[in-house]
């Protein structure tokens, strides 16, 4: 049985060895991304309306990868700043759904078509999502 442990570890060790390039190029992109995010946003990203706005949104919260929480942070300040609910909807759903940051890694522990099916699909539900939230609470009196 010990052989078998041993032989587990082992592979496990290669195949983490083999990813830490992934791993690491994915932490650089992420941390690039993020420290350019805040001027883009203030160049005039946002207002041109709740479809446009939606795609920048969505497309702007599949390339950050960061913890959830951030999101929610970066969700209230852009509120605050006056970007439609709509577009912080698509950020806040396509930053914990879509990671196109991740894609290499996970193209590798599930294969490509897989990886690039389920992030595909989650970007086109998240915009649905965000349409179908903001015009729920509205109708419900929320908004």
């Amino acid at each position: 049985m010990t052989n078998h442990i041993k032989a587990s570890l082992q592979k496990s060790a290669w195949t983490f060895i083999n990813m830490l390039p992934i791993i690491v190029g994915m932490l650089l992109l992420t941390s690039l991304v993020v420290t350019l995010f805040p001027e883009q946003i203030t160049a005039g990203l946002f207002g041109n309306g709740d479809i446009l706005d939606s795609l920048v949104a969505a497309s702007i919260g599949s390339i950050a990868a960061a913890h959830p929480l951030a999101s929610y942070l970066l969700g209230g300040e852009l509120l605050a700043g006056g970007v439609g609910l709509i577009a912080v909807t698509a950020l806040l759903v396509t930053w914990v759904t879509v990671g196109i940051v991740q894609l290499p890694a996970e193209a590798l522990m599930l294969g490509t078509r897989f990886a690039v099916y389920r992030n595909l699909i989650s970007f086109i539900a998240a915009i649905a999502i965000s349409f179908l939230t903001v015009y729920t609470l509205q109708l419900l009196g929320f908004s």
